[in-house]
């Protein structure tokens, strides 16, 4: 599975966020039922993480998570904008890095990855959404949980799933689906900060 996931080209991403607000063509309400976590739970680790380090999807995240950024990603080169990665975190993990400059334990990372359109309008090259295709979960595990997990590694656990079965896990494995896409960001704890300045306590006090 090659999947890019933050590393692709982006174009202008701040400039497409106004065409966000209510674009999903697919809701996300309409993918799932009601919200329920991944019992059993591990030590109270995580309501997305079952016992063996199953990670699942949170149903809910629009309603109860907080925008983190957004890119516009060129998947060919030359050419306009083709998806939109809207990326989405607890408002405490968001509380928690300002304060301490890294994510806490248990924190959750959603990127939902759509398609996208593109047309020259009256304010300027545009893209905007047009249906969720997949969805990315990051889950910090600073105690390392799950040494025999192969979608755990790096300090966090690793998921994707697809818009025809958001109960899936599709991942095989840190390095098979993850670790390449993510290699520019580990300096950050393989995350790319650049895109969040939410994070940056100076510019919210």
């Amino acid at each position: 599975m090659k999947i890019n996931l933050f590393g692709r080209q982006t174009i202008g991403a701040w400039a497409v966020a106004a065409f966000l607000a209510g674009t999903t063509a697919i809701g996300v309400s309409n993918l799932f039922p009601a919200d329920e976590p991944a019992a059993p739970k591990s030590d109270d680790f995580s309501p997305y993480v079952d016992k063996d380090g199953g990670i699942s999807l949170p149903a809910d995240y629009r309603n109860k998570f907080e925008h983190l950024g957004t890119w516009a990603v060129a998947t060919k080169p030359d050419k306009p904008a083709d998806e939109l990665h809207v990326v989405y975190t607890r408002p405490e993990d968001i509380r928690a890095y300002r304060r301490d400059g890294k994510f806490p334990d248990g924190a959750v990372l959603v990127k939902e990855v759509t398609k996208a359109s593109s047309d020259k309008l009256t304010t300027g090259q545009a893209s905007w959404d047009t249906g969720i295709k997949i969805w990315f979960v990051m889950i910090k595990d600073s105690k390392e949980r799950f040494p025999k997990n192969p979608l755990y590694a790096k300090g966090w656990g690793w998921a994707l799933f697809e818009a025809k079965d958001p109960k899936k896990n599709v991942a095989t494995s840190f390095d098979a689906s993850c670790k390449a896409c993510h290699i520019p960001a580990q300096q950050d704890d393989w995350v790319y900060i650049r895109g969040y300045p939410i994070l940056n306590p100076a510019l919210h006090k």
